[in-house]
């Protein structure tokens, strides 16, 4: 038998000369550029509240919007992965948008969110796995769409977004937001988060454990909901290009905080924290639906099955019998692991 012994006292001790372990963030870099990043968006709001329009804002291009419909009699979902590329770094995108969520039904998107994780659990419990190649089409972040019709959300909007924050980080944004008065607005946003509070509605907190962007994430977080604007018209302002909605009351230009808080979501959602959405998408919700999965299967597996252990003394053999499906339903997963290992030993 082989004692380790570990002292957790550490010594720092110096170098006489350069090694080459500085380069390693260096290499990380290297390996991350070199392969090929997934990000998944899902869309949640009704027909007409500028969702596509919004995305083609955010990422400066031209997806393709399929035909909607405001006369769906249920939820559908559409999912195009697109393959994008800004300077080395390439992204597989992938936008999952909602047609007739009018249709007050929720359970489709619960569905395909869960369809997701299924996929990538699958893959994770193949005796060859893959996950370094594995397309990786789980929901990093839901953009819910709030109407800006009305003084509060609807029935459907809190229901949907409890069935959801257990699932997917959700970011709630104001839809056409131009069509809200300024005066109203930050009662309007004070209103919609006094009601996700009360409901106990978990939405996606900008993370301010890392001190490069704790300030500015902090500040953010205070202006959710952000009240968005897209557009795909360009007019040239000045000596550039800029993205418009023009009425005849005037002008709103996408890009200007003044007029709305689309730079805002765009900082948040790309520059400052994508990676963080898909690590919490990883280590929180993925997790969750990976233990109740396996627990699940190993009740599954276990529940016909009698066990019945011989533990001998030198005064008697007793014999105890443990019925998953009778009293004992409370196990824990590790519970279950533990017997099922005794079983199999005890077989062989």
């Amino acid at each position: 038998m082989i004692f380790l012994w570990q002292d957790d006292d550490y010594r720092a001790l110096s170098l006489s000369g350069r090694v080459g372990f500085s380069s390693l963030p260096d290499q990380l870099v290297k390996k991350s550029v070199s392969q090929t990043f997934y990000f998944s968006i899902l869309c949640i709001g009704e027909t007409g509240i500028g969702k596509s329009t919004l995305l083609n804002s955010l990422f400066n291009t031209s997806f393709d919007d399929p035909v909607s419909t405001h006369f769906l009699p249920q939820v559908k979902l559409t999912a195009q992965t697109y393959e994008l590329q800004e300077s080395c770094v390439l992204l597989k995108l992938t936008i999952v948008n909602t047609m007739g969520f009018e249709g007050l039904l929720y359970q489709p998107i619960v569905d395909y969110i869960d369809a997701q994780f299924e996929a990538c659990l699958r893959e994770e419990l193949k005796i060859k796995s893959s996950l370094f190649n594995y397309h990786d089409s789980r929901i990093h972040v839901c953009l819910y769409f709030i109407s800006p019709v009305g003084h509060s959300l609807k029935s459907l909007d809190l229901v949907t977004m409890k069935k959801l924050d257990s699932k997917v980080n959700i970011i709630p944004i104001i839809g056409k937001a131009d069509s809200i008065a300024k005066s109203e607005l930050q009662n309007f946003k004070n209103k919609i988060m006094f009601e996700l509070d009360s409901n106990d509605i978990q939405i996606y907190q900008f993370p301010t454990d890392d001190e490069i962007v704790s300030e500015r994430n902090a500040i953010m977080n205070e202006h959710m909901p952000f009240a968005v604007v897209g557009s795909n018209k360009k007019v040239q302002i000045g000596n550039k290009m800029v993205r418009v909605c023009q009425y005849r009351w005037g002008t709103v230009e996408v890009e200007n905080e003044n007029h709305c808080d689309f730079v805002k979501l765009r900082e948040m959602l790309i520059c400052t924290n994508m990676e963080d959405l898909r690590e919490q998408t990883h280590a929180r919700h993925y997790e969750l639906y990976r233990r109740c999965k396996l627990e699940e299967m190993i009740h599954r597996d276990m529940a016909s099955i009698h066990f019945t252990f011989d533990c001998v003394n030198p005064i008697q053999s007793i014999h105890r019998t443990v019925f998953i499906r009778g009293e004992k339903k409370s196990w824990c997963f590790f519970d279950c692991c533990f017997v099922l290992f005794c079983f199999v030993f005890k077989s062989e």
